[in-house]
């Protein structure tokens, strides 16, 4: 959720009409929509555990998944504002590109809940942001997110509502080590 805004990032299967043409992506104050759930996964090729915690400075892909796509980013200009756009894109798979990855930027160690983050663009250093524009029709209401060059006004984001799962115990099995 933008802290600035009070809204959450948001997509469906509605796509640009402009820029890229890929898969829109906005904010609403709609807390219960299920387009406004996301999935923190690593970058294309990493792999974390369920329940890892997320360092500060980590790459992470945020996967949308009612259409499973991945939150992305590419020096298109956005439809109402003209700053960087931000759209959804990925094969059925949610397989996509470089774009996908986001570097979360805060304070301390790690990513606490309670405490917003920033999120820039690793390909081209745009802050995720809302712009504090609103679309008319097919989106009605819904906020403009974008990119933007600077970390300031609607770029701080929380975890809001979802599922948020613990690291499990490790085994405290001795582990074997292969050189």
């Amino acid at each position: 959720m933008n802290t600035d805004y009070r809204v959450r990032l948001h997509s469906h299967d509605v796509k640009y009409g402009t820029g890229s043409g890929q898969q829109s992506i906005t904010a609403t104050e709609l807390q219960e929509d299920v387009n406004s759930h996301w999935a923190v996964k690593a970058a294309t090729g990493k792999h974390c555990d369920r329940g890892e915690p997320i360092k500060c400075g980590d790459t992470i892909r945020l996967h949308h998944l009612a259409t499973n796509k991945n939150l992305h980013s590419h020096h298109f200009q956005s439809p109402l504002s003209g700053n960087q756009e931000v759209s959804a894109y990925g094969d059925e798979q949610g397989i996509g590109d470089t774009g996908d990855h986001w570097m979360v930027v805060c304070s301390g160690e790690f990513w606490q809940r309670s405490s917003p983050v920033k999120l820039r663009h690793v390909d081209t250093d745009a802050y995720l942001s809302v712009s504090g524009r609103t679309f008319g029709r097919p989106i009605n209401g819904q906020m403009e997110v974008v990119g933007m060059s600077t970390a300031h006004g609607g770029t701080d984001w929380t975890a809001a509502e979802g599922l948020f799962i613990h690291p499990t115990e490790k085994e405290s099995a001795p582990r074997h080590t292969e050189l």
